[in-house]
């Protein structure tokens, strides 16, 4: 394949969350890089993500910013300010919202760079019109596609490692995320169901471990109490653990939330509850051994029917 043509200055990659779509761009930002190997990439994204993008090793400069209210023109000056000095000649907007869109408008006209994504006049827009019925994953693709990236590779998070021995794991392990948005209960699969499937994995041998963030804490503690020989790291574990406790796991079973996307694409077998409030085909955990199981209400979801689709764990 020819060498892309050079391009006089600098890139911009555009991606803010949330957690599983940023770990699903992975993908895309490893095709960007080995499209343009020898330039400078940058990635504008929210402190949430810093760690995780700058352990990737893709970016030369990771510019993190806390969500801006639209009144904050101090903030917006300052941002307008630093894309203008990052001297960009290409910008891969991965979030295309309103929002990042309107970023190319902080560009005056005699320095606007190319741009992929869906804001107005820009000079790479994907201009598919089935874009918004695509999966994530495909949408990126087809994306980088019409700007010139014709391969994208699978979702990896093999540079996430980290020293686990603090947390004195047992072996074996499974994870467990029975969290999600608050704002959005009708995606969390019940509390005493997540507690019953922790039973039953002690039944099993394996020690159930739960994952969540630590405004979580009362929903493990509730589960801790039904599940004698549950653990729980709720609020001890970085991004980066996460991918490496998932790496070492025997399984991962959760509501559809951000950890469940590390986990699939971190490698461990795993199985996502979904209810109607999400839709799979646009937003599905992808790795190499997922199992989806949606039931409208997940309160009608039974405990047995996710024992069914448990996947079996590898011999040590």
């Amino acid at each position: 394949m020819a060498a892309p043509p050079s391009l006089p200055g600098n890139i911009l990659v555009i991606k803010l969350g949330a957690l599983g779509d940023f770990v699903q761009a992975l993908g895309p930002m490893q095709a960007i890089r080995a499209h343009h190997p020898d330039v400078c990439i940058d990635l504008l994204t929210t402190p949430a993500f810093e760690e995780l993008a700058t352990a990737s090793g893709l970016f030369d400069r990771v510019i993190a910013r806390p969500r801006m209210k639209w009144h904050q023109i101090g903030a917006i000056r300052a941002l307008r300010r630093d894309l203008i000095q990052g001297d960009y000649a290409r910008v891969y907007d991965l979030q295309t919202s309103d929002r990042s869109s309107f970023y190319f408008r902080l560009f005056p006209a005699k320095v606007k760079p190319e741009w992929s994504g869906i804001a107005r006049g820009c000079s790479h827009p994907h201009a598919n019109p089935n874009r918004d019925r695509l999966h994530t994953v495909e949408r990126q693709a087809d994306q980088l596609a019409m700007a010139g990236i014709p391969s994208v590779p699978a979702a990896d998070l093999s540079f996430a490692d980290t020293d686990l021995t603090r947390f004195a794991l047992p072996d074996p392990f499974a994870l467990i995320v029975p969290g999600g948005a608050a704002h959005r209960p009708a995606k969390r699969w019940p509390a005493d169901r997540f507690a019953a499937l922790a039973r039953h994995l002690s039944e099993r041998d394996m020690t159930p471990l739960l994952i969540g963030g630590a405004d979580e804490r009362d929903l493990h503690d509730e589960i801790l109490a039904a599940a004698p020989g549950t653990r729980s790291l709720c609020g001890e574990t970085s991004l980066l653990d996460l991918a490496a406790l998932a790496r070492r796991s025997a399984l991962a079973v959760g509501n559809d939330t951000g950890p469940m996307h590390v986990a699939a694409i971190a490698g461990a077998p795993t199985v996502v509850l979904y209810s109607h409030a999400s839709d799979p085909a646009l937003c599905a955990q992808r790795g190499a051994q997922v199992t989806i199981l949606r039931e409208a209400r997940l309160s009608e979801l039974t405990l047995e029917d996710v024992i069914k689709v448990l996947p079996t764990p590898s011999p040590s």
